[in-house]
């Protein structure tokens, strides 16, 4: 099994009749999943989608693909394939039509439905393509099939994509649920068509890959939820992704069975199940949705609220509710269901959440202590089941953190593929499919572009650790006036400190060392006012490290007078 490669140089020149593939994102990671693939000099995207931020990125709204690789080449972009409509897949196509407006959009109904509402808000007016499983469509040099999968959200695709260099099957986000709430399952039998044909490499879905057996179906999440709703007597709020149509079916379905009316929270949950329903995805029971402005006129046992920040992203619904910034209030009795399994890295934020919400009086029901969620993604025994079905001549695990690939080549090799056949690769490495075999042939830059705010790709690493230092270790000021003439201090020099639990008074005692560091170093040749700056830095610095045990940022400012 080939090793992930961290020190990798510049790709060569791609062979004649080859296949390259790069991901710049979805390895490595639980999100902003996007992949490109090249033939013939022409570009074919597979999903373009967003990362959502961590605790240790303060202030960043989303995190995007890194679109410098094809940047200079958006001419050659064939086409976008969008597999399903989840954020973590189509929610960084805005950012991306913004460098290039007509590039084409392929994917389902529900998919482009979904990308069609986000890309008005945008202004953007996109040319899109729909298919449904068992078409084959020609995208330039690349000829594409599509198979239906399933997933978490309706209209699911997996796309094989068939060149002069052999075929990829990227499976897009599935799992193997034989009782699906639609009737839609994955269809084994075009891949086992496919593998007839000859698969030369295998891109699979690396979520679960740790996880023993079968993904549990959707349909036995409808009991329990029927149960948690009939033990309620009080308000109901249900978090869940705003793109889960099947489990907003399901709540909508238990709410008429209890007599309850559900009204929708959070403006994306709105739009994409105005959506869903219009396009029959959603079935909506008579009289069960309401305005929210309409709840207050309703009791507490005919009400459920259906809302997002099952993740607990700090703007989301839920998220607002428990820090008493949102118009809905949670109080004693109520009950809290998080619809949803966490995401790796969501961990704290979740739990924070739960916790706000326990603090308030909320019995919170979670996939910790309830089957209210099962996860859209196969397990290990699906898995292996699609690669003896499939028998790729080479695997490349993908979507997943390091350990979701890493066990998912594993599993490869325990179905016969050949060790050395199954490349493991992080954002950014690039892999050549030449002859039929697919190896690792260098790496591109690949980093993470920050949305913040109205900004895109300004934010820098460097300036989220300035604010991390901020947040945790507090900010000190220091201002002094020198005599350019005569080298003496004539005004402060003056430290103020916030964020920390000391007093001002308390760096009387460096005043003096700071006045006298900068004197001597004036007498002894030194002009430049950043280099007494940074002997205030230096001073002070040290003297905050040694007394007070923080290192906060440290702000020095020298005036010539």
């Amino acid at each position: 099994m080939s090793h992930l490669h961290t020190e990798l140089t510049t790709p060569p020149p791609l062979p004649s009749g080859a296949l390259r593939i790069v991901a710049l994102g979805g390895l490595g990671e639980v999100g902003r999943n996007m992949a490109v693939l090249e033939h013939e000099g022409k570009l074919l995207v597979i999903d373009c989608g967003v990362l959502f931020p961590e605790d240790s990125q303060p202030g960043v709204d989303l995190i995007l693909p890194d679109f410098d690789y094809i940047a200079d080449r958006l001419d050659d972009v064939e086409a976008i394939v969008l597999t399903h409509g989840h954020e973590d897949h189509i929610g960084a196509v805005p950012y991306l039509l913004r460098l290039r407006r007509d590039i084409p959009l392929v994917g389902s109904q529900l998919t482009l439905a979904f990308v069609e509402a986000k890309l008005k808000e945008h202004r953007i007016n996109p040319v899109t393509l729909t298919v449904k499983e068992g078409q084959v469509e020609k995208l330039g040099v690349f000829e594409c099939e599509f198979v239906a999968v399933n997933h978490s959200i309706p209209d699911a695709l997996a796309v094989a994509v068939t060149t002069a260099a052999g075929t990829v099957l990227h499976t897009g986000d599935f799992k193997m649920d034989q009782l699906p709430l639609d009737g839609r399952i994955t269809d084994l039998r075009a891949f086992a068509r496919l593998g007839e044909r000859g698969v030369d490499l295998f891109m699979v879905d690396s979520t679960n890959a740790e996880v023993p057996g079968f993904v549990t179906p959707e349909r036995e999440i409808g009991p329990v939820l029927d149960q948690v709703f009939g033990q309620s007597d009080q308000r109901i709020i249900v978090a869940s992704f705003s793109s889960h149509v099947h489990r907003v079916q399901q709540v909508l379905d238990a709410a008429y069975a209890h007599g309850r009316r559900v009204a929708l929270v959070g403006r994306s949950m709105v739009r994409n199940m105005g959506i869903a329903a219009d396009l029959g995805y959603l079935k909506v029971p008579d009289g069960v949705l309401i305005d929210l402005r309409k709840v207050d006129s309703l009791r507490d046992d005919e009400i459920v609220l259906m809302c997002t920040g099952s993740q607990g992203e700090p703007m989301a619904a839920l998220s607002r509710i428990a820090n008493h910034d949102h118009k809905v209030t949670v109080g004693p009795g109520d009950t809290v269901i998080l619809a949803s399994s966490l995401i790796p890295g969501n961990e704290n934020a979740v739990f924070r959440v739960i916790n706000g919400l326990t603090r308030l009086g909320a019995r919170v029901v979670h996939s910790g202590n309830a089957k209210v969620h099962v996860s859209g993604h196969s397990g290990a025994g699906e898995l292996l089941y699609c690669y003896n079905i499939v028998k790729p001549k080479n695997v490349m695990p993908v979507h997943g953190e390091v350990r979701h690939l890493v066990a998912n080549g594993a599993l490869a090799v325990k179905t016969g593929v050949p060790p050395e056949r199954v490349v493991l690769a992080e954002d950014g490495v690039v892999i050549d499919l030449v002859d039929g075999k697919a190896s690792v042939v260098g790496a591109v830059p690949c980093r993470y572009v920050y949305v913040d705010g109205s900004s895109v790709g300004e934010i820098t690493e460097a300036e989220l650790k300035d604010r991390l230092t901020l947040g945790e270790e507090g900010f000190v000021s220091v201002f002094a006036v020198v005599d350019s003439a005569t080298g003496k201090v004539i005004a402060g020099p003056q430290i103020l400190a916030r964020g920390l639990a000391e007093d001002d008074k308390v760096f009387a005692d460096v005043q003096p060392q700071v006045a006298r560091a900068l004197e001597d170093a004036i007498a002894g040749g030194a002009t430049d006012t950043y280099q007494l700056q940074q002997i205030m830095r230096r001073v002070v610095g040290r003297f905050v490290a040694t007394k007070l045990r923080r290192r906060p940022m440290i702000v020095p400012v020298v005036v010539e007078a």
